[in-house]
């Protein structure tokens, strides 16, 4: 399984990339991995802040629906529009392509609070 270290993580498997102001946000290798092959994203939250922990979307997989939750407080600026037609990418390549959403990092002290490598590791067991 592959859990890059320049990365931030949740509880609930979610990955989150900051890049100045702008944070670009997916599921980690292992939630993709236990939800299986990846079908269908939904973020109807273009233009809106979302609170950290609230639901951005949802994920289908073939055997069920998982909601995303917000690991950060920010406004929702993009959705990968590649995962529309190839939702596969989320499986296939989850922390490059297979991205979902960049928003805006409202908070720094948000980030501070997400896991690192090592402890997200430590969650999974890995």
């Amino acid at each position: 399984m592959n859990f890059p270290d320049n990365l931030k993580y949740t509880k609930d498997h979610e990955w989150v990339r900051v890049e100045g102001k702008e944070a670009y946000i997916g599921i980690t290798d292992f939630a993709q991995k236990e939800l299986g092959d990846i079908v269908y994203v939904d973020v109807s939250t273009v233009g809106e802040t979302v609170a950290k922990e609230a639901v951005f979307g949802t994920v289908e997989a073939v055997k069920t629906v998982s909601d995303l939750f917000m690991p950060l407080t920010g406004k929702v600026l993009e959705v990968n529009s590649k995962i529309d037609a190839n939702p596969e990418l989320v499986n296939n390549d989850p922390y490059g392509d297979g991205w979902m959403i960049k928003c805006t990092v409202d908070n720094a002290a948000d980030v501070s609070a997400l896991l690192d490598v090592a402890a997200y590791k430590a969650l999974v067991g890995a």
